[in-house]
């Protein structure tokens, strides 16, 4: 659930924090007694020994690739009806997906103007023009611009050449609306619409390399996750659990964080201010990954400090019925929001309904270069679902003042039958969450 930032970094979010490790045992999450974590000699426990970097196990996009997404978008504007006539996409993921370029969002404009046919357009600062062409990966036009000229009548003049003066410009989602207004004031020729129709049928369906990324984050993920859960000890805060976390994810070559919650905080899917220490018979609910070249995991896994009251046990059992059934029912071909009705029908029928009354959130979000992302599980929606499109599948049942229960995993929808993990398993228990 948690939603990391732009690029292969996830920083501590809204919520407050945001490999190879086969020989990291499968350890119970138990109470200690008298212990508290000491992060000022800033070594980690035991059990995060094992961790190693990924190092070469990492294949980062290549070029070839890039150039490949360019030319699949301009494919998708020349079919759509009617046609696209050019993108207009400032910096974000979308930027990155068809680019490679990562840059950082300012009142300078950068932009990427792709027409439906020949070369991408690039408008840049002119002072910023050597360090943006050192990222380039495939032939472009590189229009500058000084800071007394306006970029958006950079970028019109720049299709203007092209012989494109009127037409559907598509403009990325995330586009300031400073550059959206500047831009159809200075192309008035043209209609200014949505580019999701493009950016989120590209970014949609993920490759194999994609897919393989983005199951080395979440094998990351569990390798950290799993050395945590190992070095629970009574009086814990959150904010030291969060560090031996993020301590984790630095041991493996990745930046990564989490949110944790503690006892009665967890009935809170997105956390709380108040302080929270652990101790015995608490609910642990730990929300967090990583990115893996920009490509993110989303995981959450909620185990017990001690045994689990038998209320909690059930509460366990009903949501893992409901991602059996939300995996079961993610197929090519069905709509989206049928995945959400598959598993808050399990959470009702277990007692915990009707509707949001305690399963307070869509089942899951799309997830790859950003962690939420298109297209989303929720009621209602109507997208169809197709082979490749990756999301969370995360129920959850949170009780006010009691506790809260969340099992998080990723998912890619087959190309025949139920959907895929691209996490390494659902959770295995309350006492061995990660096996």
């Amino acid at each position: 659930m948690h939603k990391p930032t732009e690029g292969s970094v996830v920083h501590p979010s809204r919520r407050e924090f945001l490999s190879g490790t086969a020989a990291l045992s499968a350890l119970a999450v138990a109470p200690r007694a008298n212990a508290t974590f000491d992060d000022a000699g800033g070594t980690l426990p035991p059990a995060f020994l094992a961790l190693k970097p990924l190092g070469s196990r990492i294949h980062p996009i290549t070029a070839d690739e890039f150039q490949g997404r360019i030319q699949h978008a301009q494919k998708l504007m020349a079919e759509l009806v009617p046609k696209y006539d050019a993108l207009f996409v400032a910096p974000g993921t979308s930027l990155y997906y068809l680019t490679g370029i990562r840059w950082g969002i300012s009142e300078r404009l950068l932009a990427l103007v792709l027409p439906r046919t020949g070369d991408p357009i690039v408008v840049v600062p002119a002072f910023e023009e050597g360090r943006m062409r050192e990222k380039l990966h495939f032939a472009a036009e590189v229009r500058a611009w000084q800071e007394d000229e306006s970029p958006t009548r950079i970028a019109a003049a720049a299709l203007s050449d092209r012989g494109i003066r009127t037409g559907r410009l598509g403009v990325e989602e995330t586009a300031a609306f400073t550059f959206f207004d500047h831009l159809r004031n200075a192309a008035p020729g043209f209609d200014c619409v949505s580019a999701d129709p493009v950016t989120i049928a590209c970014r949609g369906r993920k490759s194999a390399h994609e897919l393989e990324l983005m199951r080395l984050a979440c094998e990351a993920t569990f390798d950290v996750f799993r050395a945590m859960f190992a070095s629970l000890k009574e009086g814990m805060s959150q904010e030291d659990i969060g560090k031996l976390v993020e301590g984790g994810f630095s041991k493996v070559g990745l930046h990564g964080g989490a949110l944790v919650l503690l006892g009665a905080s967890a009935a809170l899917p997105h956390g709380t201010i108040k302080p929270q220490k652990l101790k015995e018979g608490d609910v642990v609910l730990i929300d967090g990954g990583c990115a893996v070249d920009g490509y993110a995991s989303d995981v959450t896994r909620t185990g017990i400090f001690g045994k689990p009251p038998e209320k909690v046990a059930r509460v366990y059992e009903i949501v893992r019925k409901a991602q059996d059934a939300a995996l079961d029912a993610a197929r090519a071909g069905k709509l989206s929001g049928a995945v959400d009705d598959a598993a808050r029908k399990v959470v009702t029928d277990g007692g915990y309904g009707p509707d949001y009354k305690y399963f307070t959130h869509r089942l899951g979000h799309g997830i790859g270069l950003d962690g939420h992302e298109h297209p989303y599980l929720v009621r209602g929606s109507a997208t169809v679902l197709e082979p490749g499109m990756t999301f969370s599948n995360e129920p959850g049942i949170y009780i006010p003042g009691e506790f809260g229960m969340r099992c998080e995993d990723d998912m890619v929808i087959a190309a025949d039958g139920a959907a895929q993990l691209l996490t390494p398993g659902f959770a295995v228990s309350l006492e061995k969450p990660l096996g």
